[in-house]
């Protein structure tokens, strides 16, 4: 009984061990960029072997996973202060920094040659330039230095289409350029409407978001900007000729609706108000850039097959 309960207890803990490595990939951002990364593969316009698209993904997945455990590495004492980030494998003592720090790097080779192997030099080095620019440029200097950090910085999230193009074609072309804007003008209404409603976490941990250092006034003003400016730019693919009618309609009907919500915050007073309608921009954002991709994934399907 007493072995039996011995080897259950060793089971556990290597499924727990596994479970906080797998969560200091951070998943849910690992899924995007797998994801925003297939639609610039599959709108190459080439046929592309089932297995060696599958592993040059794979090798994506490893390495925006690397980036996302050398984030929590650096900033693990400032996660440890915010709500939405205390809860993640270093601050509860479950994954040392050293762990952390080794996996990161570990993880990044990996993924880097991998990538390297099953496609090309061109989408390794775009690879780890993203590692390097998420790491170096935004976590480590610009992330707690200025409340531009977040339009800087996103471009590392904007890059992964451009891998995933490359990795077909060996290039970057208008269309991976399209879809690398999109995502990076995307980026600063999305997370300023989470810092809207998280700014007292921003102000514990230090770090000049945009309503901390310059008022919520001006990050309402700056999201619906920049939610106005995303507008034309989600329309280039049509115009460019590398989407349809449907994808036109499409892109227009969400991107009004993502404008007139960040309107609509631009305009409200109350802070219960900016909260909940930032909380509403924010959950939209994420389903508005999904759909934008899924559309375009589902239209360049169809043309290729």
């Amino acid at each position: 009984m007493h072995k039996t309960t011995f080897a259950y207890n060793q089971k556990v803990n290597k499924s727990s061990l596994i479970r906080n490595f797998y969560n200091l990939m951070k998943p849910r951002v690992m899924s995007l960029v797998v994801f925003t990364a297939l639609v610039g593969l599959v709108l190459s316009g080439h046929h592309v072997s089932l297995l060696s698209s599958s592993l040059s993904l794979f090798f994506v997945a490893l390495g925006a996973g690397a980036a996302g455990a050398l984030n929590m590495w650096y900033d693990s004492e400032i996660d440890a202060v915010m709500s939405r980030t205390c809860l993640r494998p270093i601050p509860l003592g479950k994954i040392s920094n050293n762990q952390a720090l080794y996996f990161g790097l570990i993880l990044s080779f990996v993924a880097i040659v991998g990538l390297y192997y099953s496609s090309n030099f061109l989408s390794a080095l775009i690879l780890l330039i993203t590692i390097c620019f998420y790491i170096f440029i935004y976590t480590i200097w610009l992330k707690r230095r200025t409340a531009q950090n977040i339009v800087i910085g996103g471009a590392a999230g904007a890059f992964p289409p451009v891998i995933g193009w490359a990795i077909v074609n060996n290039n970057v072309s208008i269309q991976s350029v399209v879809l690398f804007l999109i995502i990076f003008i995307w980026t600063p209404s999305h997370f300023w409407a989470l810092s809207l409603y998280k700014s007292n976490d921003y102000k514990l941990a230090k770090i000049p978001m945009l309503p901390v250092v310059s008022g919520v006034d001006f990050t309402k003003k700056n999201i619906l900007f920049y939610s106005i400016l995303l507008f034309p730019i989600t329309l280039l693919p049509y115009f460019f000729s590398f989407s349809g009618l449907f994808y036109f309609l499409s892109a227009f009907v969400l991107g009004i609706i993502y404008v007139f919500f960040c309107f609509q915050l631009y305009i409200a007073q109350s802070k219960k108000n900016i909260n909940r309608i930032s909380r509403k921009v924010f959950s939209y954002s994420i389903i508005y850039l999904f759909l934008i991709f899924l559309i375009l994934l589902i239209e360049s399907f169809y043309k290729i097959y």
